[in-house]
């Protein structure tokens, strides 16, 4: 231990750092105790408490430790007041987050968010929300900050000033303190991504979860997403109410609802019916090029059989090139931004609308499975926050003891997943449900498990042969359901969230936004086909129409099973920062800071240039502009 006395100052910060978060978070479990202990395992949240702190404290030691570390002594007293200063400020800001901490809670039922960061540009109402309504909060707070600085600049030297060690000693130990760090800050060894949010997330109560972080994280979490967020004006400018009728007159709705949410509307069912389950169940990467059904590869012949028992979407395109693009659009049904997905963006982590929402508020079951990690990209964050009530991943499926056919890189395979969720469902009963299911297999590396299917290709791990592998999974979720007595009152229904590899010569490689989108209901004609143009993002709200529950929603997409004759399809496809706005062979394309273009639809192929109708480019532009404002004010949601 004497060889790593220079590392006091570290020390020192990871100790205080810890004792203050660890003492905020027990105060937080007792003042919320009635309502933490209601979950299972709630003593989980201390552990989880304890690896985030560390996480964010890694980041934060990391530059003085290098500093101590490589720099001789000669050098390194003259950085001394440098490191006193660097850690009492970053102790500072987490004894003032935690301080700050009940209050917010109190209020808006989690920690700290980016809700904090957006206040801070209104100093005038905040403060006199401050002195009015909290001003005991705001003293307490002030003198226990005070007093927090006064022993902080009077023992700081002591405690962050580096001894005195032998050069040698320093470099030989670097490595090894780098490494601790560097995995601290990741905080795993085992796991195959970096630790996020979505890691501390336990149990359906968002509030409880929220405890198992500390503010300076979700606070510094909400600040890192913003760059995600863009700035539309790179498209172009348009004032919000012009782009709101703009978007409006392509949804077929006749009465908005007024209020500050746009496009609040009600949704009725089709007909008088009754309430039907929903299952989505979501294909990773299947591509229409790989549909046999679609005049694709002869890969799916389970979903081509299928395909004679429902209704089967010939010509719709998804939205963008990722999995969180097509996740947002069959569970909220939102206008794509070419900045990124409301999965990962921080201020739709609670409080946005998804079908999920919807269903809930009608006493329904709300369930995400998947195989793999529901961290992954952000998506147990969103869903915890939105709706979803139950949440089945890999975990799951490790601890319940039961024999599955294949764990790989990404997961379980897609039979072992159409197996859990089958027995999820038969297990409600006379519950009604609604869930999304999303499957692995068909993802680099491309792994299944042997003996299924006649292999397409050689060697077997290949895109094709995992392709034909879910195409088998696809087929075992229905030969289980259909035995089962929730089969005859469930809405299925079977879509990708995107393509597999998308690229092309044109600006957007339309063809390979075209994607397979099937429903098997009771109340859809079997064998028959919708062949319009039409977007990912009409599904949800048809599939709404279709469940027989009358709901209020948001929703921009349009009931495509009732639309009135002759109204023009429409999609949006995003390509990178590319977007694209279709409307049936027409389509404009954006680019930043750069002119719109316009081309007519030879094929998804070829497209030619025509002369730009700058009425077209408004409506292309508004719907950029309307999902940014959707977002930036909070105003997609039912209440």
């Amino acid at each position: 231990m004497k060889n790593l006395r220079y590392l006091k100052p570290i020390f020192s910060f990871f100790l205080i750092g810890l004792s203050i978060t660890t003492i905020s978070r027990i105060l937080l479990f007792f003042v919320f105790k009635e309502r933490v202990v209601e979950n299972p395992n709630y003593g989980q949240l201390f552990l989880i408490g304890l690896r985030f702190d560390l996480i964010l404290m890694c980041y934060i030691a990391f530059l003085p430790t290098v500093l101590i570390s490589l720099l001789p002594d000669s050098v390194l007293k003259h950085f001394k007041k440098f490191f006193n200063i660097y850690f009492i400020f970053f102790l500072f800001l987490f004894l003032l987050m935690e301080l700050s901490t009940l209050d917010f809670i109190n209020q808006y039922d989690t920690r700290p968010n980016r809700l904090f960061l957006d206040y801070l540009i209104y100093p005038k109402e905040v403060v006199g929300t401050l002195l009015k309504s909290y001003l005991p909060s705001l003293i307490i707070t002030t003198i226990l900050l005070g007093i927090a600085l006064f022993f902080a600049f009077k023992h700081g030297k002591k405690i962050f000033y580096p001894f005195d060690s032998t050069y040698k000693t320093k470099l030989l130990l670097f490595p090894l303190v780098a490494f601790f760090l560097f995995f601290g800050a990741r905080g795993s060894l085992t796991s195959k991504r970096p630790i996020n949010a979505s890691n501390a997330i336990f149990c359906s109560d968002q509030m409880t979860n929220s405890l198992g972080l500390n503010s300076l994280y979700t606070v510094a979490f909400a600040a890192y997403s913003i760059k995600n967020e863009g700035d539309v004006k790179k498209y172009g400018k348009m004032d919000e109410l012009e782009a709101y009728t703009r978007v409006k007159k392509y949804m077929d709705v006749t009465e908005f609802i007024p209020g500050e949410v746009p496009f609040l509307h009600l949704q009725k069912p089709d007909a008088p019916q009754p309430k039907y389950n929903v299952v989505i169940f979501l294909q990773e990467s299947l591509g229409a090029e790989y549909v046999g059904c679609l005049n694709g590869l002869p890969l799916t012949p389970e979903l081509d059989k299928l395909a004679k028992e429902g209704l089967l979407f010939t010509n719709l395109y998804c939205t963008g090139t990722r999995s969180v693009r097509g996740i947002e659009q069959v569970t909220a049904g939102f206008l794509p931004n070419p900045s990124e997905s409301i999965v990962k963006l921080g201020g739709s982590q609670q409080g946005f609308f998804t079908l999920a929402d919807a269903f809930g508020r009608q006493n329904y079951d709300t369930s995400f499975i998947y195989g793999g990690m529901a961290n992954f990209d952000n998506m147990a964050s969103f869903f915890n926050g939105n709706g979803f009530k139950n949440i089945i991943d890999e975990t799951d499926f490790d601890k319940d003891g039961k024999k599955y056919a294949m764990k790989g890189t990404w997961g379980y395979c897609d039979e072992d997943l159409a197996v859990k969720a089958n027995e999820y469902y038969k297990n409600l009963g006379n519950k009604p449900f609604f869930s999304l299911m999303f499957s692995t297999s068909n993802h680099e590396p491309f792994e299944f498990p042997d003996g299924r299917i006649q292999l397409y290709e050689q060697p077997k791990n290949t895109v094709h042969n995992a392709m034909k592998y879910a195409d088998f999974s696809i087929g075992k979720f229905f030969e289980l359901a259909k035995k089962e007595a929730y089969f005859k009152n469930t809405i299925f229904v079977v879509i990708a969230d995107h393509n597999t590899r998308t690229y092309g010569k044109n600006l957007v490689p339309v063809n390979k936004f075209h994607i397979p989108a099937l429903i098997i209901a009771p109340n859809v004609e079997k064998g028959s086909t919708y062949d319009n143009l039409a977007s990912q993002m009409d599904i949800p709200s048809t599939v709404l129409a279709l469940s027989g529950i009358t709901t209020k929603t948001p929703m921009p997409g349009r009931n495509l099973l009732k639309l009135p004759k002759g109204t023009k399809g429409r999609t949006i496809m995003l390509f990178h920062e590319t977007y694209a706005f279709r409307v049936e062979d027409d389509i404009v394309i954006l680019n930043p800071n750069a002119k719109p273009l316009q081309f007519k639809v030879k094929s998804d192929t070829e497209l030619i240039p025509v002369a730009l109708n700058e009425e077209l480019a408004k409506d292309a532009l508004a719907h950029i502009v309307a999902s940014s404002n959707l977002y930036k004010k909070r105003v997609y949601k039912i209440d």
